[in-house]
């Protein structure tokens, strides 16, 4: 198997002040130059991984073939002569930010998909979620003889494939996946199958889409989009599907659940132009805005997005409140990598890297600064003091989800609970800290509304998994128990 890299990509002044879901997960088979089509549907799910990328493909003549880089897809995946190492008509990709595994992913051996040789012929998995009994797992592979290659939890679920004895790779991936606890999307492949999977309560998103002759898999639908796909339908909770060029196959081989899905996917992860369980996306964070002012209204003058994820609930909340909608703060679509070395004061200046303040259009203004999250607040200090800076004569912020008060363990990339403002805070105690006229979050009820649910969260049996909000987990993480974090009865 050909095996390339590239160096680690420079200094990236992002901002570290939001939720970061880990990885997007794209497949494609029956299509000609298969890798083309997987390096545009890992682009259109950039924004789920920014760290490093990678492609498999299988040709019958070349075989494997896989090139792994760190960086933006853009940059790494769009040349002939990388592309032209990637032959096949199957294949898979990952984009991706890290959890597990080396923070920063300084390493390329954690990049995936990961590959292994079986004995019925070779098969590669990308994972999107987080396994949360990896360290216990982990540990009796080692002790069995297994040799990790990376530091990433999901090569556990190789190693447990090649230690089953069943006779075909998907039903060795059914075995592995039996052991696996936590939260998982999967994309896999052999020489002729593309494999798709969800845990039992569907956490993190997949779904199915058709392609001329041949079939999709994709994290988000905005990804088929991109390359003129069709969606078919969702990959079920708890669902493997198996595609070959005779059609799809399904199975349920896990012990079915309630349905959990992340609600965060609806508050920020996923694109705004992605469908999910039917609903637009876009819709949704609109009517969360609305759903905003209904419960947190204020008199002011405009109502301003944060861009851009706060722009669909600004729209709602401008809509729903009378108050004019205005972008008060634009972004720099350029912002990207920059090559200015990271020292303290450029660090500092990150977020006016991003973002500046239309002086003109502020002055004197009553603002209703509309975001999707508040994390640790530094970034909505800064902004706050932007605002502050351009004359406006109010700041009022209003939040499109309930205080994150909870680290999230089933795959997306949260500071340590201490870290979190609305763990240690009141909701006036934050509005204190972050020095503004008034703040606001939508409430739980309040979302779950926005989200479908009429009658709001039902806390008997709760929809979708809003541990990051409600701190009760729907699957135990047994790993970080095990590191000392407390889980609580009820929510604080």
């Amino acid at each position: 198997m050909d095996e390339t890299a590239f160096p680690q990509h420079p200094f990236d002044a992002r901002d570290d002040d939001k939720l970061r879901e880990e990885c997007g997960v794209f497949g494609v088979i029956g299509v000609a130059d298969a890798a083309n089509f997987v390096a545009l549907g890992l682009h259109a799910l950039q924004h789920r991984g920014q760290e490093a990328g990678g492609i498999v493909t299988h040709d019958p003549e070349a075989g494997f073939s896989s090139a792994r880089r760190f960086g933006y897809v853009r940059d790494t995946f769009t040349s002939q002569k990388v592309m032209e190492t990637l032959p096949g008509s199957i294949g898979i990709g990952h984009v991706r930010y890290s959890t597990a595994g080396s923070k920063g992913a300084t390493q390329i051996r954690d990049v995936q998909p990961f590959f292994g040789e079986f004995a019925m012929g070779g098969a590669a998995i990308a994972h999107n979620g987080n396994i949360v009994n990896a360290d216990e797992l982990r540990k009796e592979l080692i002790e069995r003889g297994s040799i990790f290659q990376s530091s990433s939890d999901s090569e556990c679920i190789i190693h447990l494939m090649a230690r089953s004895l069943q006779r075909n790779i998907p039903e060795r991936m059914k075995d592995a996946l039996r052991r696996v606890e936590g939260a998982f999307s999967v994309v896999a492949m052999t020489r002729t199958k593309l494999i798709g999977c969800r845990d039992a309560l569907g956490v993190r998103p997949l779904v199915i889409g058709k392609l001329g002759e041949g079939y999709v898999l994709s994290s988000e639908t905005c990804a088929l989009d991109i390359i003129g796909a069709e969606l078919i339908r969702e990959v079920e909770p708890g669902e493997m599907v198996v595609i070959t060029d005779k059609g799809i196959e399904s199975a349920k081989p896990f012990n079915q659940k309630r349905p959990r899905f992340c609600i965060f996917e609806h508050v920020y992860f996923s694109r705004p132009d992605s469908i999910i369980g039917g609903r637009s996306v876009y819709e949704t964070r609109r009517q969360i805005g609305v759903e905003l002012a209904k419960e947190a209204p204020v008199d002011a003058d405009l109502v301003c997005p944060v861009p851009d994820s706060g722009t669909p609930a600004a729209i709602g909340y401008s809509q729903e409140s009378g108050i004019p909608y205005a972008m008060g703060i634009i972004r720099n679509q350029y912002m990207g990598r920059t090559f200015i070395e990271p020292s303290e004061q450029i660090r500092n200046m990150g977020v006016r890297l991003k973002l500046n303040v239309n002086r003109a259009l502020i002055r004197g203004k009553r603002v209703i600064l509309v975001d999707d999250s508040v994390v640790r607040g530094t970034t909505s200090r800064k902004i706050k003091e932007m605002i502050l800076d351009a004359g406006a004569a109010e700041v009022h912020f209003r939040i499109a989800s309930p205080p994150t008060a909870w680290p999230c363990f089933y795959g997306v990339d949260t500071p340590q609970r201490e870290k979190l403002l609305a763990a240690t805070m009141s909701e006036e105690e934050m509005r204190d800290h972050l020095a503004v006229d008034s703040l606001k979050f939508i409430s739980l009820d309040g979302l779950y509304r926005a989200v479908g649910e009429a009658n709001g969260r039902d806390p008997a049996q709760p929809a979708y998994c809003d541990a990051c909000f409600s701190g009760e987990y729907p699957v135990v993480p047994t790993d970080q128990i095990a590191k000392g974090f407390e889980l609580v009865e009820a929510a604080e």
